[in-house]
């Protein structure tokens, strides 16, 4: 076995540890409620409506599936229930598919591109700060070089959690005095990491949901600052949401697509939670791809998504 397949089979593996508990909640659920039937009638279809609402897919995404299956077994007019996990497995990948959510490469950066800068968004506690120690870590694993921007400075944890994050993956961390303006930081970061021709900037932001308002002259300030010293940027703004908070990962969602424009997500904490069908209905919900999911606390443990790969370990193949 070559050094990719090994790598590539250990990453699976870890998805499908990561998953296990989503797959076990939703898989059973759906294996009683096949049981005994020989065919997808209406009552089965009401049951698997439920089963997806309460797997937090959400109510919309259910509806649109449920609408979808129902189209195929009126097409197909006998639809056996050994048919409706492939048939449903489909379905959700088909929906990945039209969110944009396209299997990506593995932690690669524009060319020519420098520096690309991220601005991370999200409510304390989401997993924000560590994300973004995983990705620098991630990437300059792949020969990037990273600078880190401390703009979180309402919170001294936030400063002080990414500065040890910043020890351990030995990159640089810009940062100033608790309570200094955030986007004073955020010019300070981009401005150093350009004049090192450094690859990568990540900038962390104040994780607090105070109102849309504030947030978003706050966020807004952030960059124009940044675009001023590379025009253009942030060349991507990341919301990393905690998929074991279900229903209100949405609500977060809502409340920062809102206040900013949102172009990637990041769902953590799936690894220690049954509700891992919210990537599925958030993804479908706001029309924004999923970039990368976190499936553990270990440095390693977060992944670019890949929808075949998740629909596969959702499903158990």
């Amino acid at each position: 076995m070559s050094f990719f397949d090994r790598f590539t089979k250990g990453k699976k593996e870890t998805l499908d540890k990561g998953l296990e508990k989503t797959k076990e909640n939703f898989f059973s659920k759906i294996t009683r409620a096949v049981a005994g039937k020989s065919k997808v009638d209406d009552d089965l279809l009401d049951n698997l409506e439920e089963i997806l609402v309460t797997s937090d897919v959400g109510v919309d995404t259910t509806l649109k599936i449920i609408e979808r299956i129902e189209a195929r077994v009126a097409r197909d007019k006998y639809v056996g229930t050994d048919e409706l996990t492939a048939m449903l497995r489909d379905e959700i990948a088909l929906l990945l598919t039209e969110n944009n959510s396209d299997d990506l490469s593995e932690f690669t950066l524009p060319e020519r591109k420098k520096p690309y800068v991220i601005m991370v968004v999200g409510v304390n506690g989401v997993g924000k700060t560590t994300t973004i120690g995983k990705l620098a870590y991630q990437f300059k694993q792949k020969g990037y070089s990273v600078y880190l921007g401390a703009a979180d400075t309402f919170r001294a944890a936030a400063v002080e959690q990414l500065d040890i994050w910043g020890q351990r993956v030995g990159v640089p961390v810009i940062k100033q005095k608790m309570g200094s303006d955030p986007a004073s930081v955020a010019f300070d970061a981009v401005s150093s990491a350009k004049a090192h021709d450094a690859d990568v900037v990540i900038i962390d932001t104040a994780g607090r949901l105070h109102n849309k308002v504030n947030l978003m002259n706050e966020l807004t300030k952030i960059k124009n600052v940044m675009g001023k010293i590379v025009p253009g940027t942030p060349d991507e703004v990341l919301l990393v949401l905690d998929g074991s908070t279900g229903q209100n990962a949405f609500e977060q969602a809502k409340q920062f697509t809102a206040a900013t424009e949102v172009t990637a997500l990041a769902i953590t904490k799936l690894d220690g939670t049954a509700k891992g069908g919210v990537v599925i209905g958030i993804s479908d919900q706001f029309r924004i791809p999923v970039k990368y999911i976190g499936l553990g606390e270990g440095i390693e443990d977060l992944q670019v998504f890949r929808r075949r790969e998740f629909v596969d370990s959702l499903f158990g193949e």
